[in-house]
């Protein structure tokens, strides 16, 4: 395991446990951007237990680059695809034709996040151990 690759995990549960705070408090902009980020920090740790460096925030990329060995089912890109939809638009107003991006996001969205990275986040979870 790579010296970092524990601190991309751990923070990765913590971005996690970030977006269920985020979406108990009715704030899912941040529960999905959260969510996508826990996502994308765990893919990172698997990227370096085998020995490779994960540049980008396209976890359906991200994933899609990890070696075959490891690499998921289409399935779970497809979900990756879905937290990626939350990386820009949860936190710039320009990143909807209008209104701030609270407004576009809501538990449905939010609980669809915190399900698809929890899974992302179970599949590295095996993966590493």
């Amino acid at each position: 395991m790579s010296t970092r690759t524990l601190d991309w995990w751990r923070q990765a549960e913590r971005d996690l446990n970030l977006a269920r705070l985020a979406r108990d408090a009715a704030c899912h902009k941040w529960a999905c951007f959260a969510a996508h980020q826990a996502a994308e920090k765990a893919v990172k740790a698997l990227h370096l237990t085998h020995g490779q460096e994960a540049w980008g925030h396209v976890v359906a990329r991200l994933i899609q680059e990890l070696p075959d060995v490891v690499r998921p089912s289409p399935d779970l890109v497809e979900k990756a695809r879905v937290l990626d939809g939350y990386y820009v638009p949860t936190r710039y107003p320009n990143g909807h034709p209008e209104g701030p991006p609270f407004e576009h996001y809501g538990h449905l969205q939010s609980e669809q996040a915190l399900q698809y990275a929890g899974e992302i986040l179970a599949f590295v979870r095996d993966r590493l151990a």
